[in-house]
């Protein structure tokens, strides 16, 4: 753990906090709504206002923590490191970070992930504390314009500051006027026990409209409209009866009342002290119309979504628990664009962000006066409809909602058609909180999604045991992979015109403890969708590397491994530099490795598929095109793409002998590959004459049952007696 750098003026530093009466067991009431709308703002479970100690740190203010439980040793706190430099500091994930990533505070039971802190100072300079807020999941969506945001709050935050410190040298020494607060920007008044101003700075007659002059003797009630005066008079003969103002209940709202006889609402604290028998008030103004404003917006950009003027993910679920705990029955929808990533690549994120403004703009029109819409998300946007029980008018809704984002939308002179899919669930016969009812609709999107685009789907139960089913096989695709249960078996591909073995396809396996061993149709799109794809992935090529290095030092000469890619391992670290490496490690050229694509990887990572294929064959590793002939744009790839192989699909295979069709593509793939220099494979063989009709064809390799099952590399080594030159397939 690094621990925060000492400050050159430390000394000078602790004096100024001590000026502030802050301590662990004296926080500050009114830094509370700074921390408050901090964490509403940003959508963090905590928020607080760190003070800053020579060995220690305490809350000024905070929300979503328990200091109790916390780690409070400055050696350990974010905040002194914050404190340490002039800007907002951002630690999108602690365990990323090294100076925080063995932290009691991210290893321990706080479990802290991301912060975002900025430096609170004395009017002198002396950093004092930290304005932050926490979370205990990573955030790398944490922007300038956010940072600008806590910024103000801070500045908010060392406004309280400033009247905290001006009040405590008031209640601790009462000095003459003019050393006090003659110069100070706090706007000060000091009257007696009549309510007479015995004194006031430049900044309170300002505040007024009069000059500093005219404040002595006059009475306090004319800095009030007249409707507020017999309450002023009460509350400080409240207080000249008790000799003191604890206790003292402030009203709610003053306003003050300036010469011309404008009014503004005014912040009021109030002090008193008694020498030589004379009762004495302090009392600290404010113009609070200029903060009251700011905090109305910043309420405002706490709830509200920058781009589209909707309400945001947490003003959505704020307002979906209100309306449960009446208790109302409502329907949440979650609409969800389809493809719009790809609009978003093609034609610009300018375009895009009109098209996210114009499907706002259409679902607000869909849905009536009291309903809510949100963006919560990129590109996914949800609605609440108050009082609607029924299923069937929810889903009417919602399909409405989707026919109208459906209609061409022109932006930039474009006209552009985007799609939507939309979730749907019910309260309260399907949900009774709103996470729930929120989760439920999720799940409901989920499954629209999968059924295609433009599709709407109601919410049933057996959704929830699909997502706890997927849940529990992540956590088993966790442990297959902590544990070394995913194996490789391997399956023979051999030269036709006289069935000699040159290579095989590596092809993953789960041994699991309880259901066995498992095909990767099992487990292969679980493994694929989630985190560990590209680890897996790694661990293939690895492995598969290793077992035909072995291969080749024991006789098997120029043998070939093929091995699967998918898209994750593309979007993950470098794949080049990842492949070269296994290859060096285990002594292999770059020939004896084949790569095997398919169609949907190179259309979903379009640039950075291409670029990592075009190195590695550069290279020289082998790239084989792997269900060739199956997809919308097999031939615009095999055109620019930079293959080595295609992969004949076994659906064409098995109808080479009874089918003229298959037969005629299977010929028709073979002349373009013989066109563009490429070899070929073909899959799924499974008889003598299939294999002979290939040849026959001119397809040079073969693949399937007839030559051999996928089987471990133990029996696939006993089978072909791999070190046995020349050994040919027995069939």
């Amino acid at each position: 753990m690094k621990c925060p750098p000492a400050l050159p003026t430390e000394p000078e530093r602790l004096k100024a906090l001590a000026a502030y009466g802050l301590g662990s067991d004296r926080p500050l009431p009114s830094l509370d709504p700074v921390v408050q709308i901090a964490a509403r703002m940003f959508g963090m479970p905590v928020a607080a206002v760190n003070m800053i100690g020579s060995d220690h740190v305490f809350f000024a203010a905070s929300t979503g923590i328990d200091a109790a439980s916390t780690d409070m040793s400055r050696n350990s706190s974010f905040c002194a490191h914050a404190i340490a430099q002039q800007d907002v500091m951002v630690v999108p994930d602690a365990t990323q970070d090294e100076r925080f990533h063995d932290n009691p505070l991210v290893t321990g039971p706080a479990g802290l992930r991301f912060y975002a802190g900025v430096p609170l100072t004395s009017p002198e300079g002396h950093a004092l504390g930290a304005l932050c807020v926490i979370d205990g999941r990573p955030r790398h969506d944490f922007s300038d314009e956010d940072s600008m945001r806590l910024r103000e709050l801070a500045k908010m935050a060392s406004d309280r500051l400033e009247l905290r410190r001006v009040e405590i040298s008031t209640e601790q020494a009462q000095r003459p006027f003019e050393e006090f607060a003659r110069n100070s920007p706090t706007a000060v008044v000091w009257f007696d026990e009549q309510r007479r101003i015995v004194a006031w700075n430049e900044a309170a007659a300002h505040l007024h409209g009069y000059e500093l002059a005219e404040g002595a003797g006059r009475l306090l009630d004319t800095l009030v409209p007249e409707r507020y005066r017999a309450d002023m008079q009460a509350l400080i003969g409240q207080a000249v009866a008790a000799g003191s103002v604890d206790g003292l209940v402030m009203p709610d709202e003053v306003h003050g009342l300036r010469r011309d006889g404008t009014e503004f609402l005014l912040g009021l604290s109030l002090f008193c002290w008694r020498e030589n028998g004379v009762l004495t008030f302090n009392a600290h103004l404010q113009d609070l119309t200029e903060r009251r404003r700011e905090e109305a917006e910043l309420q405002r950009i706490a709830n509200t979504d920058v781009l589209t003027g909707l309400a945001n993910r947490a003003c959505f679920y704020r307002r979906t628990e209100e309306t449960l705990t009446l208790p109302l029955a409502a329907a949440a929808l979650m609409v969800d664009l389809d493809g719009f990533k790809d609009i978003n690549d093609t034609l610009g994120h300018a375009v895009g962000d009109g098209i996210l403004c114009e499907v706002a703009r259409r679902l607000e029109l869909g849905v009536g006066a009291g309903d809510t819409v949100a963006r919560i998300g990129g590109d996914e946007f949800a609605v609440l409809l108050p009082a609607v029980s029924a299923p069937e008018l929810a889903m009417e809704v919602a399909r409405l909602l989707v026919a109208r984002i459906a209609e061409p939308i022109v932006v930039d002179r474009q006209e552009v058609r985007v799609a939507a899919s939309c979730g749907v669930a019910v309260a309260p016969a399907q949900a009774q909180e709103a996470l729930e009812l929120i989760g439920d609709a999720d799940l409901a999107l989920f499954k629209a999604k999968k059924l295609g685009r433009g599709q709407c789907f109601l919410f049933v139960t057996a959704l929830r045991m699909e997502a706890i089913a997927r849940r529990l096989y992540n956590i088993e695709l966790h442990r297959a992979v902590n544990d070394g249960e995913f194996v490789l078996f391997y399956q023979p591909q051999v030269r036709l015109h006289d069935g000699k073995l040159i290579g095989a396809e590596a092809l993953i396996r789960w041994r699991h403890p309880q259901r066995g061993l498992l095909a990767p149709a099992a487990f292969l799109s679980a493994l694929e969708g989630g985190p560990l794809a590209s680890v897996v992935g790694a661990w293939v090529i690895d492995e598969a590397c290793a077992q035909v290095a072995l291969w080749r030092r024991c006789g098997a000469e120029n043998f070939r491994i093929g091995v699967n890619l998918c898209g994750a391992q593309f979007r993950t670290g470098d794949l080049v530099a990842q492949i070269v490496a296994s290859l060096d490690r285990h002594g292999l050229p770059p020939d004896a490795l084949e790569l095997e694509i398919t169609e949907n990887i190179v259309l979903d990572n379009d640039d950075v598929v291409f670029d990592a294929l075009q190195r590695l064959h550069d290279h020289g590793v082998g790239i084989a095109f792997d269900d060739f002939g199956t997809g919308y744009g097999s031939l615009s790839l095999l055109k620019s793409y930079p293959l080595s192989r295609i992969k004949i699909d076994r659906s064409f295979v098995q109808g080479v002998l009874t089918s003229e069709r298959d037969a005629s593509v299977i010929r028709a793939i073979l002349g373009m590959a013989k066109s563009f220099q490429l070899e070929t494979i073909a899959e799924g063989v499974e008889d003598e004459n299939q294999m002979r009709c290939l040849h026959r064809y001119g397809c040079e390799e073969g693949q399937g049952y007839l030559f051999g099952k996928p089987v471990s590399a133990v029996e696939f080594g006993e089978l072909f007696g791999i070190g046995l030159p020349n050994r040919r397939v027995a069939r």
